[in-house]
């Protein structure tokens, strides 16, 4: 009886925390779901989609989920859009046939943060390879997200460059959206790469942590919009329609200014200069 409650108790709590909005923008008769993770949080989406509000009939749900949960929720039709930063998922779900219009939309670039003593000497390494292969040497204190998302995955990728397996506890996952692990970094002295965009917007909260190495080509970091393959359905021909204005009509225009008026400078580039990186 106990297991049957459980295994209940279970089945709840995945569709309660499945893919539902976290934020909705617009009052349009037709809504449309779209999962992204920081440029939700950073209120990028918001502008996005109330601009788009003001000519199309649309309500748009965004549901905050890091890059491999957004695809993945593409991939099970929960949501008919994705703003995602992992360009070998998102080229395998075009493959595979269950996204398409995969469109570039901007960009940022990753930061290696850490406490302002760097007891493991990062700050003249001359890659981010170099950096952290110095992190574990040293076996600093370092936060990984651990959850799938496009960030986790660029540190897997930079670990394997430097032919290193991350183990001990000295290599700790929060298992936490970006602001949220970028605070706990800057409370507990840890080292934590972050993205440009969340810095800027988080600078003036944190008191300990600094910038410690920045500037590899490698920590460019792209984003690309997806949705479901096809155009059947109200939602699909929408999003269609969303995304050809977010990659290449007014969004543009708003990505490129967007944090200005919120951080005094701009927090992201435009899918132009995003091109010169995209892979």
């Amino acid at each position: 009886m106990f297991s049957k409650i459980v295994l209940t108790t279970v089945a709840l709590c995945s569709l309660v925390f499945g893919a539902n909005c976290t934020e909705r923008y617009g009052k349009g008769s037709l809504e449309v779901k779209l999962a992204t993770g920081s440029p939700g949080e950073l209120g990028l989406v918001k502008v996005l989609a109330e601009e788009f509000a003001k000519t199309n009939d649309i309500t748009l749900c965004w549901i905050k989920a890091g890059s491999g949960e957004s695809l993945s929720f593409l991939k099970k039709k929960e949501v008919d859009i994705i703003m995602v930063h992992a360009p070998k998922g998102e080229k395998d779900a075009v493959k595979e046939g269950w996204a398409s219009d995969r469109s570039l939309i901007g960009s940022n670039e990753f930061y290696i943060t850490g406490p302002a003593k760097d007891p493991a000497l990062i700050k003249d390494s001359s890659s981010v390879v170099e950096a952290y292969s110095r992190i574990a040497a040293r076996q600093a204190l370092f936060y990984t997200r651990a959850d799938n998302s496009g960030t986790h995955k660029k540190e897997l990728d930079i670990w394997k460059k430097a032919n290193i397996t991350p183990t001990g506890a000295w290599y700790t996952a929060n298992k936490d959206f970006m602001l949220a692990t970028l605070k706990k970094a800057d409370t507990t002295g840890a080292y934590f790469m972050t993205d440009s965009s969340t810095w800027v917007a988080a600078k003036k909260e944190l008191k300990n942590l600094k910038i410690l190495f920045r500037g590899d080509i490698f920590l460019v970091n792209t984003y690309n919009a997806l949705k479901q393959n096809g155009t059947d359905t109200p939602q699909q021909k929408m999003s269609e329609k969303f995304i050809e204005f977010v990659a290449k009509g007014g969004g543009q225009e708003i990505i490129r200014t967007f944090g200005k008026e919120l951080y005094g400078e701009a927090i992201y580039n435009d899918a132009a200069y995003a091109k010169k990186y995209d892979r």
